[in-house]
């Protein structure tokens, strides 16, 4: 009996290192996220300064959907390098009361700036250009919008595929040809 509530307790000790916590908004936290506040034209430019990319993360209290991709996707190696590496992610939540400053220079709260980005579904992920028109909201010149929730393959293609710019050029090979050529050449059978 007593190595059972050993094995246990062990169990239960280490099952958490993989997840994230919560934050007080029902929030997914992850060390990788930026803590900003929330005006995307200075997040951009301090995105720039450390030589990354500015990404928008939507998400939802309670949303199972962020939940795998929190627990399953995000902490893939491979996903998580280029998180931390390559890009400088800034969390929305769809329901929030938070300021934001869009692209464009409108004053909106999270909630607002999610409808009028079109956001539809959590998480979505949405990468800004290299070069943002301070013209245009976030999600007028988003180079992509990743909505739903993915496996780590199919995010780890759409991470890259975004930072190497291969969608400034999709007259050979669009993101839908690109993925379904890393998956033959991983044999990782990752499809979804």
């Amino acid at each position: 009996m007593k190595h059972l509530i050993g094995g246990v307790v062990a169990l239960a000790l280490a099952a958490p290192v993989w997840a994230s916590e919560l934050g007080d908004d029902g929030l997914h936290k992850a060390a990788w996220m930026r803590e900003t506040f929330k005006d995307l034209g200075e997040d951009f430019a301090e995105a720039q300064s450390e030589g990354k990319r500015l990404m928008l993360l939507v998400e939802q209290r309670g949303c199972l959907y962020c939940k795998d991709m929190h627990e399953n996707t995000f902490t893939d190696p491979r996903v998580l390098k280029l998180l931390e590496e390559t890009y400088f992610p800034i969390q929305i939540n769809l329901h929030g009361d938070t300021e934001v400053v869009d692209m464009d220079g409108e004053v909106l709260t999270e909630k607002e700036a999610a409808r009028r980005w079109g956001v539809l579904f959590t998480p979505t992920m949405i990468f800004l250009p290299v070069e943002p028109d301070p013209e245009r909201s976030a999600a007028e010149q988003a180079v992509a919008i990743m909505p739903g929730a993915f496996a780590a393959g199919t995010t780890l293609d759409l991470l890259t595929w975004v930072a190497e710019e291969r969608y400034l050029d999709q007259s050979e090979e669009d993101f839908q040809r690109y993925h379904a050529r890393m998956i033959r050449e991983r044999d990782d059978g990752d499809t979804r």
